[in-house]
């Protein structure tokens, strides 16, 4: 068996992981790579292959198809698109190659970074083996993210179903597309094959995005529903199982809603019911690693009951969002390379679900800080895309922007939800962090006309009761009096 000693082995070549490979090799460590599943001598994890990349570029073309059709208010004749839904399956994919060589082995070797295909199995606290090749680390990173949870449904394992891994292989359009889940995943996957022409039924547990503030998800419910998603919340899958009539290939769907139950049947079944933690066959009993079902259990300096091994990403059980996998990356660095005592800070991890309106949030939302802080407490300011000039210019006025603040002016939270929220979240992201108050967006200079003016609107909006009220009124008019 081969032997290797390196400084840092990393596995997984997913977000987190191929960020700790590439800082720590370009700082000077000696870095073992390992992924067990290289697609075509490509990297790139969950992100690039199967979530966030390829979801984009399925959304933008369902974007395209959608504003062909809704061009009278600009005075352009509508016009219905001719989707070919095999050249928008190659557009997601040719979207995924363009970014595939960032993460590919070659670059990765060119970095100076060893990179082995192959199941990681750690045999003691500081080894591990993979293909007949032993390595002995100074510290080890966990970056082996996580995988779709398949619900309990009985009949689940007797029918073909997608999920995120699988739904951007199928290149002709679904005919009937339903989708268990009510998540990001469900409902950008629910308005995108709908705007692409296909027939969608999404059947939710609970609520729509259920852990967002229920306003501005109420705008995503309206905009599913515009685009003939037929939408079921509160509904629960009792069974599922092949249509037996006919060579349709149909597959049944039965549900519970309220005292009534009842059965749809779709040509495409899409399970987007969360994720689940990637922990299993890597030997963590006998890295002397703790860990359950929920990931791999870490302190705030990510580090795991075995002090030489980190876990980073999704497989450490927290936000999983690939921004807060590259988060972690840094914080592994820090304390591995640099020996500093970095802790990872997950109360301002902001999230955007990328429907039409985009439903972004960072910190608390407004029912979270009148929990914590109580209502009265709290200061809530508002503005409305409706008021803005370059979203009436552009005809996106469906949206608005709560912000969330002490009676100090302390920002607290922010939801947008509207045209560009994930671009507009980063400003508050920026002034939170930094421990700016509500003051410093509303002294800021906004270019005109922009959307973000939407953002200093609403932080103004903090010194309306002063600015326009008695009190103040009465010390100008007694200003005036002055020669």
């Amino acid at each position: 068996m081969t032997a290797i000693k390196t400084d840092i082995c990393v596995i997984g070549a997913g977000a987190a992981g191929l960020s700790v490979a590439a800082g720590a090799a370009q700082m000077g460590a000696k870095v073992v790579l390992i992924e067990r599943k290289i697609h075509g001598g490509i990297m790139g994890g969950d992100c690039l292959h199967t979530g966030c990349v390829p979801s984009k570029a399925l959304l933008a073309a369902a974007k395209h198809a959608y504003g062909l059709k809704d061009g009278e208010k600009f005075g352009v004749a509508p016009v219905q698109p001719q989707i070919d839904f095999g050249k928008v399956h190659a557009h997601v994919h040719d979207v995924i190659g363009a970014i595939a060589p960032v993460d590919s082995v070659e670059r990765f070797e060119q970095l100076g970074v060893r990179v082995i295909e192959g199941n990681a199995v750690f045999t003691s606290p500081r080894t591990l083996e993979v293909v007949g090749t032993s390595i002995t680390s100074k510290f080890f990173v966990i970056a082996t993210g996580s995988s779709p949870a398949t619900p309990p449904i009985p009949g689940l394992d007797q029918v073909p179903f997608l999920t995120n891994e699988t739904v951007f292989e199928i290149a002709q359009l679904p005919r009937h597309l339903v989708i268990i889940g009510g998540g990001p995943i469900g409902v950008e996957m629910a308005q995108a094959h709908g705007r692409l022409g296909a027939e969608v039924t999404l059947i939710e547990g609970a609520r729509l995005l259920g852990r967002d503030d229920p306003e501005p998800v109420d705008l995503v419910r309206q905009s599913l529903a515009r685009d003939g998603v037929n939408t079921i919340e509160g509904a629960k899958v009792k069974e599922v199982a092949p249509y037996d009539s006919g060579d349709s290939g149909d597959i049944l769907v039965t549900f519970e809603q309220g005292h009534a139950t009842r059965t749809i049947s779709g040509s495409h079944l899409l399970v987007a019911a969360g994720r689940a933690p990637t922990v299993e066959g890597l030997g963590l009993d006998a890295a002397g690693v703790a860990h359950s079902a929920k990931g791999v259990e870490v302190d705030a300096r990510l580090r795991t009951s075995n002090k030489h091994i980190f876990a980073i990403g999704d497989v450490a059980g927290g936000p999983q969002f690939t921004h807060v996998a590259g988060y972690h990356a840094g914080i592994a660095i820090r304390n591995m390379l640099y020996r500093l005592p970095a802790k990872a800070d997950h109360t301002l991890v902001p999230h955007v679900t990328y429907t039409d309106p985009e439903l972004a949030q960072i910190g608390l939302t407004q029912s979270e800080a009148e929990e914590a802080l109580g209502r009265g407490k709290i200061k809530v300011l508002r503005w409305a895309y409706a008021e803005n000039d370059r979203a009436q210019a552009e005809r996106k006025t469906q949206g608005f922007i709560k912000v969330i603040v002490k009676p100090n002016g302390k920002i607290l939270g922010v939801t947008i939800a509207g045209a560009e929220a994930g671009e507009l979240i980063q400003t508050w992201g920026l002034a939170m962090s930094a421990g700016l108050k509500v003051s410093a967006i509303a002294a800021m200079m906004a270019p005109y006309p922009t959307l973000g003016e939407v953002s200093k609107r609403a932080a103004s909006a903090f010194y309306t009761p002063f600015l326009f009220g008695a009190r103040n009124r009465f010390i100008v008019r007694m200003l005036l009096r002055l020669p």
